[in-house]
Order: C-alpha cells, then structure tokens, then sequence
C-alpha cells in the first residue's frame, strides 16, 4: 500500500483514490471509526451525499456498541458542509478531551470551518491561540 497519508488526496482533489486506499487500510471490512470517517469525508467531498451519509449512519450505529470519538462524527459533518453539526460534534469531542484537536488549526479536513466564529470558540475549549 502507499505509505502517503490517506487524508493527503483529498488536498488534490482525487477522492476515487483517496477512498480506495481506505479501503485498503481495513480489508476484512471491520473498519475502525477513523477510517470510517474518512471514508465519509471523502465521499460527501466527491459530490457522493448519500455514501457519505451512510458512513455517518455506520459510525452512529457504532458508537452503541462501542466507543467512537466525537471527532469522527464531526468530520463527516464537515466534509457534508454541515456546519451546525460539526461544531455539536466538535464541541463534544472537546468535552471528551480528545487529542487530536490539537490540531485543529492546521488540520485540512476543518478548513471551512476556521472563518466560522464557533471555531474560536472550539479553539478556546482546546486551550489553542486563536
């Protein structure tokens, strides 16, 4: 498999890819919430809605069985340009604490959210300079 990270297509407009190493990344189909995301993010990016939402769909009926951070929920919601819906996800997983939100300024995948003033906030929450 390429070793480029899987998220670096989705800068080059170039979902098809982008969704076929995914896939490559859990070939017994068990997929791990953060490759489902991704999966979703991918597909609402590449005009396909409803295989994005499907993967939302996958990672809500997960999270009853197990734990799966907000975060991966908030990234669907982004890439469907669901703002309300991402910054709820966001918030929460700030409210979990979750690790990755360090990241948060430079992260491509939240890019249209940054100019929103709920940005800041979810910012603050992380305990990043604005």
């Amino acid at each position: 498999m390429n070793q480029q990270p899987r998220h670096i297509y989705e800068l080059y407009p170039m979902y098809a890819e982008a969704i076929a190493e995914l896939n490559k990344a859990a070939p017994s189909r068990v997929f791990v919430s953060n490759v489902i995301s991704l999966l979703g993010y991918n597909y609402a990016l590449w005009g396909k809605r409803g295989e994005a939402v499907k993967r939302l769909d996958e990672l809500k009926e997960l999270s009853k069985r197990r734990n799966v951070p907000a975060r991966d929920i908030a990234i669907i919601y982004a890439g469907l340009g669901e703002k309300d819906q991402a910054f709820k996800w966001l918030r929460q997983a700030c409210e979990e604490r979750n690790g990755l939100l360090v990241y948060l300024k430079v992260d491509p995948i939240f890019k249209s959210l940054r100019t929103d003033p709920r940005f800041a906030e979810i910012l603050q929450c992380v305990g990043l300079p604005q």
